[in-house]
């Protein structure tokens, strides 16, 4: 029998939006995913960009929608913020919260003094994401920014996957406080794509081989690249066939597969011979500058071999600086996204 996927890891991170769960509903095979994974004893961390939440929240979300789950199975962007300013900051210095009561409990807890008004004079403003948040609140972040406060924020998605759709996130805000601050300025952050908070998971985790989960290129597959992580890139969220055709070495994943059970199937791999590349029964090959696979496949196994196979010479063409056409073959993968 083939290896799993698995098998390679000591413990699988997982992203939560768009990954284990779009809104208010699992993700399809994400209980059963987990669940299976407990079972081959890989350790499990739930891993957020969203501060908007403590960890007892979301662990109690996942519980309720099937996905079993701890309270110390989940690290925030807040929990990775917040050691990120306490690190940097003197013990007691005020910090703006532009963000939910959870990200100030965390701020609170990591030895620093949450305030709520830049008349307060903060030291440092933190943004995070926060469903209610209102216009005065992002102003005043830019005027305390403005002042000479420090600029911190939690993660840069600018967009949120829900089972509405996607919403904006933190990035917009933080978009708003770039216009008023001028060229050049940029926040510090702990979430993905930046190193705090996947170092921080791997840390509780204990963890020597990780793998990292996540449907976005820009935050959690690049996150894991930075960190040397492995990743896996599954299509139940934000991104998807022609995103990874087009992705720069950075967003490229280790691996593919619909769903987080993927972790549970054996090992997908290619062999690149030349100017064609083989995944299962599915062949690649580029001709006349266009990029084509035969045995595209009926089924989304099928269809995941032909675009790994696809991506090998996709990848190639790009850091040999040839432009190939992928198009065709992005509307033929008609069962991914």
């Amino acid at each position: 029998m083939s290896e799993k996927l698995c098998a390679r890891y000591d413990a699988a991170l997982f992203d939560l939006d768009g990954v284990i769960y779009l809104g208010p509903r699992a993700v399809e095979g994400a209980p059963e995913g987990v669940d299976g994974l407990r079972a081959e004893g890989v350790r499990v961390g739930f891993v957020t960009n969203n501060a908007a939440r403590t960890p007892r929240t979301v662990a109690e979300h996942l519980t309720r929608i099937g996905v079993r789950c701890d309270v110390a199975d989940v690290v925030t962007s807040a929990q990775a913020s917040a050691r990120m300013l306490a690190e940097t900051l003197p013990a007691g210095s005020r910090v703006l919260i532009s963000g939910t009561s959870a990200l100030a409990a965390e701020i609170e807890a990591a030895g620093l003094t949450p305030v709520w008004c830049s008349r307060d004079e903060p030291a440092a403003v933190i943004q995070g994401y926060d469903p209610e948040m209102t216009w005065p609140r992002v102003t005043d972040a830019a005027h305390a920014v403005q002042a000479g406060a420090r600029w911190f924020a939690t993660n840069p998605d600018m967009t949120r996957p829900t089972d509405l759709g996607l919403e904006p996130g933190v990035g917009t805000q933080i978009a708003t406080l770039r216009v008023c601050l001028g060229p050049g300025a940029e926040p510090e952050m702990a979430g993905k794509p930046y190193p705090p908070l996947l170092r921080e998971t791997v840390r509780r985790l204990s963890a020597e081989r990780p793998i990292f989960v996540g449907d976005r290129l820009d935050t959690d597959i690049e996150g894991a690249h930075n960190v040397d992580m492995d990743s896996l890139f599954v299509f139940t969220g934000a991104h998807g066939v022609r995103d990874l055709l087009a992705a720069d070495a950075p967003w490229r994943p280790t691996r593919i597969g619909y769903d987080i059970r993927a972790l549970l199937e054996p090992v997908r791999s290619a062999e690149v011979v030349e100017d064609s590349a083989r995944c299962g029964s599915s062949v690649a090959t580029v001709v006349d500058g266009k990029l084509w696979v035969d045995g595209v496949g009926t089924d989304r196994r099928g269809q995941l071999d032909a675009l790994w196979a696809a991506l090998q010479l996709a990848w190639r063409a790009a850091d040999e600086g040839v432009v190939v056409d992928t198009e065709e073959l992005a509307r033929a993968l008609d069962l991914l996204h």
